[in-house]
């Protein structure tokens, strides 16, 4: 296992030697240069995502779901992906899962010596009723955190597809992983605070993940998030604006699709592009595997 010190992420950054004596102006330009490498950083390993991605896709066919795992910070950001899913792609809350080191109160407070037990992440997993059919993703800045790499371990063990996502090249984690995610983003602003780029570079590639998964899996028309859940007021409005969008109608007429839908959009555009009713709709989305587009051409 890799020592601590040695990984660029504890390393000091020699562009913020001097951070306690800058301006606020200064520390924040500073900042935000830094933070300017990260999207580089993260396209360099847009193959190795894109093969995380493939496998995710493949488990929600067979019925599996997402599990991201993960300590402290790294755990937080997984939580947070999984929560957002079931709002904007309407997916179960049981289909993407968070999975923090410590358990679910680790998310407000840290849980001290938690990231140390890999056995934790077992039991954790087992809690939920792993399977073969699932994805785990173990998300560590540093890349040989115990807890994650207990996680994948498991995950293996019984058959599941894995990934890695750190932030340090040769990562540990990666040896683990079916998939090995390594952004390199380098020494941090504030010297091994990893919730700054670190932190940037694993929640966007959380979005990559999720979001890309979602669309290889019927859950967007055109960049529209068609299942999306209008449960206030806020996502009505925006459920109506989509089917607008997307089939020409009216606000009104958009809303009475909707109503008419039970509430899915998706269900709604269907009716309008294909000129069917709900049920009729339903059939031909369930045909469809889900995907908009592929329903209504198989209307005609």
């Amino acid at each position: 296992m890799n020592e601590i010190g040695a990984l660029t992420t504890e390393e000091a950054n020699p562009r913020t030697a001097a951070l306690d004596s800058m301006s606020v102006d200064e520390l924040l330009r500073t900042m935000n240069a830094e933070d300017a490498d990260v999207a580089s950083a993260v396209a360099k390993a847009i193959p190795d995502i894109t093969r995380a991605v493939d496998l995710i896709v493949a488990a929600r066919r067979r019925g599996g779901r997402l599990i991201y795992v993960g300590a402290g910070t790294s755990g937080r950001l997984g939580v947070l992906d999984a929560v957002e899913c079931p709002p904007t792609f309407g997916t179960a809350p049981d289909e993407v899962i968070g999975i923090i080191a410590g358990g679910p109160a680790a998310f407000l407070q840290a849980v001290e010596g938690a990231e140390d037990d890999p056995a934790l992440a077992a039991a954790d997993l087992s809690a939920i009723g792993l399977t073969a059919d699932d994805v785990v993703v173990a998300l560590a800045a540093s890349g040989r955190t115990p807890y994650a790499i207990g996680a994948l371990r498991h995950g293996r063990s019984i058959g599941a597809a894995t990934v890695g996502v750190s932030c340090n090249r040769h990562a540990e984690l990666s040896a683990h992983a079916d998939v090995g995610i390594e952004i390199e983003t380098g020494p941090e602003v504030l010297t091994g605070s990893t919730r700054l780029k670190a932190g940037t570079a694993q929640k966007m590639v959380c979005n990559m993940l999720s979001t890309a998964t979602m669309v290889q899996s019927g859950k967007v028309y055109g960049n529209r998030m068609v299942d999306v859940k209008p449960t206030n007021a806020k996502l009505v409005d925006r459920a109506c604006r989509i089917i607008a969008d997307a089939t020409g109608v009216d606000a009104g007429t958009a809303a009475a699709l909707l109503a008419a839908a039970d509430g899915h959009a998706k269900t709604a555009i269907v009716m309008r592009l294909a000129g069917v009713d709900a049920t009729t709709a339903r059939t031909l989305l369930d045909g469809a595997d889900g995907f908009v587009r592929t329903a209504v051409n198989g209307a005609g």
